[in-house]
């Protein structure tokens, strides 16, 4: 795509990566250039920055914003901590990660917000996201739940806790509002510069964050990142959705900076004490042992090299880490080459969706030749058995096999399209309730699998002893209501009121027209659905009507193979 004159979100832009794109973007001439961090100071340096580097660029040209993105708007500037350590914030945490994505939980995310706000054309994801969701440590919270649990002491609070710790739904949620605001706010392109957490080594890394070798807290960047990497993977198979790709570095980033001041450490400063004289070795190792050490006022102050989010180095670490061997180097200005190239559509051969595109296993012609086969042996076999296949409800959706036997009752009671078409709404309701009321077998099948069967009069239904629509969520009664009933209908019920069945009769006209468009004398590969497709509407193959619903009515088509 074009850069120029366009609106272009940096997510992460005072990082080490996120900067260098941003100067990179500033050679395609964009329109407008959002630059984000979790904090103000950090933002508005960066922008500051930039300004400075291109004086001759409006001032407006460059935007901060600062703030949790992954977290509701009105907290966006608080600490996660903070949140956890109050009640009532806590459970409000804990519902935004687990509860449904309603239309209100999405409008009050702060990422969401940022998207609408923003329209960007292109958004380049520099935030680790990885480790901002691993590094809350869930085994430091499963360690104070199993204490409490040994004690009989459990605290809502630490139950809480390790909830909002809780890796792979935080990942979700957030995969979910970025897709939702992508598409929302029109974006052209999501571009993330992902992380492999391990710089690129094995599990035999020495580099790690514990005695562990690995340690489970660096596995878990690993996984959250692969896992994100996959669900981006999926993002990029989704209809009329952004483009998306993926820049993964397997190696030390750096630098930003060379200079010489007093360490930091956990953002704190680093104190400089003493312990002249030695203690002794007893029976026991005191971790609060506070006796011989001196505080001597001072900090450790030394010359380091600043490698962005992977943090600040001294000379012999950095030596270290960077050996050929060990996780070695890239620099930032490589990493940016690399993602404005692919954005305007260079194919610099580490992007990896297209890398996953072209190495997974997709449908095949061997495939697509035996399903004719298999398709053929289910249908003698049902003939066999004087039985009909419709629907299990082990696929799902409940849609499905709602859709299925809809379509079956159709067959059964009216055979072909026109039958259909030529009858009245009324005529369809009151035959096909007739047809469940006297046909024990097909009335057992869809109840036993857990369909409820809303009888022509919108007020009778039939069930059986487990139903999948509506999902209990640990109550027992639900009101009745027209939108619930309506909600129920769409989702799983067998909808047997006049209703239903102009959806029904609009389904048919719809592939009637579709097929009736197609121009009779061509004879290429162009048409998928003809008239022979469908048995010149002779029948009605509920396979293939549903098949077409969930293509070109629900858009759950797919676009890659």
């Amino acid at each position: 795509m074009q850069i120029k004159n366009s609106t272009v979100l940096v997510l992460g832009g005072f990082g080490l990566v996120g900067h260098a794109i941003c100067r990179k973007l500033m050679e395609h001439s964009p329109q407008k250039l959002i630059v984000t961090s979790l904090k103000q100071s950090e933002a508005e340096q960066a922008v500051e920055k930039l300004r400075k580097e291109f004086p001759n660029e409006h001032p407006t040209m460059f935007e901060a914003w600062w703030g949790d993105v992954f977290t509701r708007t009105d907290w966006k500037d608080t600490s996660k901590n903070s949140l956890l350590s109050n009640d009532s914030t806590r459970s409000e945490v804990v519902e935004d990660i687990f509860n449904e994505l309603s239309a209100d939980r999405l409008q009050h995310s702060s990422l969401y917000q940022l998207l609408i706000q923003v329209k960007p054309n292109v958004v380049i994801d520099c935030i680790n996201t990885a480790t901002a969701i691993a590094y809350q440590d869930i085994y430091a919270s499963a360690a104070v739940l199993q204490q409490e649990i040994a004690t009989g002491t459990i605290k809502a609070e630490s139950v809480e806790r390790m909830l909002s710790s809780d890796y792979i739904p935080q990942l979700i949620r957030h995969i979910q509002i970025l897709y939702r605001g992508l598409l929302d706010a029109s974006t052209t392109m999501y571009l993330k510069i992902g992380t492999s957490g391990t710089g690129g080594m094995g599990l035999n890394i020495p580099f790690t964050h514990s005695e562990e070798k690995p340690s489970r807290v660096l596995l878990a960047k690993a996984s959250v990142a692969g896992a994100q990497s996959l669900l981006l993977f999926l993002m990029a198979r989704t209809p009329e959705g952004p483009i998306i790709k993926e820049i993964k570095p397997s190696a030390t980033i750096a630098w930003k900076e060379i200079g010489y001041k007093t360490i930091k450490r956990k953002g704190k400063e680093i104190e400089l004490v003493d312990m002249p004289n030695p203690l002794t070795l007893t029976s026991t190792f005191s971790f609060n042992e506070t006796e011989g050490i001196v505080e001597t006022g001072e900090t450790y102050k030394s010359v380091f090299i600043d490698t962005g989010e992977n943090g600040v180095f001294s000379r012999a670490e950095f030596e270290t880490i960077s050996s050929l061997g060990l996780m070695e180097i890239i620099t930032p200005e490589e990493i940016a080459q690399y993602t404005v190239s692919e954005i305007v559509g260079g194919n610099t051969g580490y992007e990896i969706i297209q890398s996953l595109d072209a190495s997974v296993l997709g449908p095949s012609y061997r495939g697509g030749i035996l399903r004719n086969k298999a398709l053929t042996n289910l249908r003698a076999l049902e003939q066999q058995t004087e039985t009909s296949s419709i629907a299990f409800e082990m696929l799902g959706p409940p849609r499905l096999s709602k859709l299925l036997y809809e379509a079956y009752l159709l067959r059964k009671v009216f055979g072909n399209f026109d039958n259909v078409l030529e009858a009245s709404d009324e005529e369809i309701s009151s035959k096909l309730e007739l047809f469940v009321r006297t046909n024990s077998i097909t009335r057992k099948e869809m109840l036993s699998i857990g369909l409820v069967i809303l009888l022509s009069d919108g007020i009778s239904y039939l069930r059986g002893k487990e139903i999948i629509i509506p999902l209990q969520k640990n109550i027992q009664e639900l009101p009745i209501n027209s939108e619930n009933i309506t909600k129920w209908c769409y989702d799983g019920w067998i909808d047997l009121r006049k209703e239903n069945f102009q959806f029904w009769k609009n389904i048919f006209k719809k592939i009637k027209k579709q097929t009736e468009q197609n121009i009779t004398e061509e004879t290429g590969s162009f048409y998928q659905y003809d008239s022979a497709f469908w048995d010149n509407f002779e029948t009605i193959d509920e396979g293939k009507i549903v098949a077409w619903i969930f293509e070109n009515e629900d858009k759950g088509y797919r676009i890659k193979r």
